[in-house]
């Protein structure tokens, strides 16, 4: 299973993620930790990438597909993998397929968590993380016990205003690959509303693979 997981900021991409790559044995491969991993071990586009970080500036893509590339083509990924956080915008996705077509790989499937912005909004808004612990709560979806009330944490980033922000930000730069890989047909658009549970079966029906 060669697959991307797509989806808006609080669509839950994180919980199913960790959820698939244990049930088909493949490796999660965040753009994060690949670059991080390269760095790291000080391949040459490792270096360059460092060379652009360290200066404050971003990646150019070029150099994130080659990454990837190298990232996918190594022994753990031969039975498939999941991109998480990349491509995030329509160019990257066409240079990353014409850079796995060069490769001789090819994705198997696209999986797009839907959920309404209103939803997102009342989801992320309503979290609060736990410092000692690392535990994520939710106000309303999964209250934390009264004991770790008044340790927990609103993230600056869990605001409506910085909400919005990350979710116009989704809209404008990354759902424009969503019709790109409908056009290639292996798009899959899986309701994300629900118990993680229901998602995840909602995710193994669409992806087609048990």
């Amino acid at each position: 299973m060669r697959m991307i997981l797509v989806g808006p900021p609080g669509a839950g991409k994180g919980t199913q993620a960790a959820r698939l790559v244990d049930r088909y044995k493949i490796p999660h491969i965040s753009t994060g930790d690949m670059l991080r991993a390269a760095v790291k071990e000080g391949t040459a586009l490792g270096r360059e990438a460092e060379g652009y970080m360290s200066q404050g500036a971003l990646v150019p893509d070029s150099v994130v597909i080659g990454m990837a590339i190298e990232r996918i083509s190594q022994p753990d990924a031969v039975e498939g993998f999941m991109l998480d956080g990349f491509p995030r915008t329509r160019p990257q996705a066409e240079a990353l397929d014409e850079a796995m077509t060069a490769a001789g790989l090819s994705l198997d499937s696209v999986a797009l968590i839907e959920v309404d912005d209103s939803l997102i909004v009342d989801r992320i808004t309503g979290r609060r993380s736990d410092p000692e612990t690392g535990v994520i709560y939710h106000l309303v979806f999964n209250p934390p016990p009264p004991d770790v009330v008044d340790r927990l944490v609103h993230r600056s980033d869990d605001t409506e205003e910085a909400c919005r922000a990350r979710l116009v930000k989704y809209h404008n730069d990354t759902a424009p690959i969503i019709p790109y890989y409908e056009e290639h047909g292996i798009l899959c658009r899986v309701d994300g509303v629900g118990s993680p549970n229901e998602v995840t079966e909602r995710l193994v029906t669409a992806l087609g693979h048990e």
